[in-house]
């Protein structure tokens, strides 16, 4: 992708604006580090497993160890930034999720616990460690926020149960920051992708195992059937995109003088998010069966 569009500027005066992404192991996260890195961005990558990064370091990136469901973690990766910017950064990129799959009704309190340490309590608590930095950042603040949200943050699929809640969830934190932000100059921006390849889901079938006993749920020959469809060598999603979809709108949300409140990413997410404001609730619940 070309350099087309002016970089926000550094608030700390520096020629190259810094950004700290979540989730930078694969997928979107991996994605937005290698692309910002390209287009003159200071990047943090920071990733869960020790592993990864070194990956990241290997790759050339300023790579920090950051796991959302450890306050301790996020602490000291804030501090990390701080020390290596002064006390300054341009953006966060919210990115670092996971799912579990499974029907309502076999969800476990611990399962729901550890989806929204991560997807959402986790988020809360970095975001909010970081804003005090922004604030600080010209007479008004200046800054990005972007979350990478999802389609299934505006409308809910069965079988997704957690996921749907903790990204509703991230929705209406996202939606009341932008508001409580709006007289100042840090921009929060909402990014909804539908169906992307990636290790995503692969990684949520086994996070359905880890939690979920599979085959003794009442539903057992549905999860079967998408273990089935999920593990086969064609099985990507209708309409699902590669991450590189993703980066076209971070860049608009990052580097746009005036970002929209909200983007969306692929078809589906199109789609499902029209007929969202058009059908009675009824209509759309038997389109998402379907699907």
């Amino acid at each position: 992708m070309q350099n087309d569009k002016a970089m926000v500027p550094s608030a700390s005066g520096e020629s190259r604006p810094s950004v700290l992404i979540t989730g930078c192991s694969s997928g979107i996260g991996e994605a937005a580090a290698h692309l910002l890195k390209d287009r003159g961005w200071r990047v943090f990558a920071t990733a869960r497993r020790t592993l990864d990064v070194h990956r990241l370091e290997r790759a050339g990136f300023e790579a920090l160890q950051l796991d959302l469901n450890d306050s301790l973690s996020i602490t000291v990766a804030v501090d990390q930034v701080m020390e290596a910017t002064n006390g300054h950064i341009d953006a966060l990129v919210n990115n670092g999720a996971f799912a579990i799959p499974g029907a309502v009704e076999d969800l476990s309190r611990a399962a729901m616990r550890a989806q929204f340490e991560a997807n959402v309590f986790g988020t809360m608590e970095l975001t909010n460690k970081i804003l005090p930095l922004m604030r600080d950042q010209g007479p008004r603040g200046q800054g990005r926020i972007i979350m990478i949200s999802s389609i299934l943050g505006l409308v809910a699929m069965p079988w997704r149960g957690a996921y749907n809640a903790s990204k509703f969830a991230l929705e209406g934190f996202t939606d009341t920051l932008r508001m409580e932000l709006s007289e100042t100059d840090i921009r929060v921006v909402s990014i909804n992708p539908g169906p992307v390849e990636s290790r995503f889901r692969h990684s949520a079938l086994s996070n359905a195992r880890r939690y979920i006993k599979l085959r003794d749920s009442i539903h057992a020959e549905q999860y079967a059937r998408l273990e089935r469809e999920n593990t086969a060598p064609n099985g990507k999603l209708p309409g699902s995109v590669t991450p590189d979809a993703v980066m076209r709108r971070l860049l608009k949300a990052l580097e746009s003088p005036r970002p929209k409140p909200r983007y969306y990413v692929t078809r589906p997410a199109y789609v499902l998010a029209f007929l969202r404001r058009l059908l009675p609730t009824a209509w759309l619940d038997r389109i998402l069966r379907k699907l």
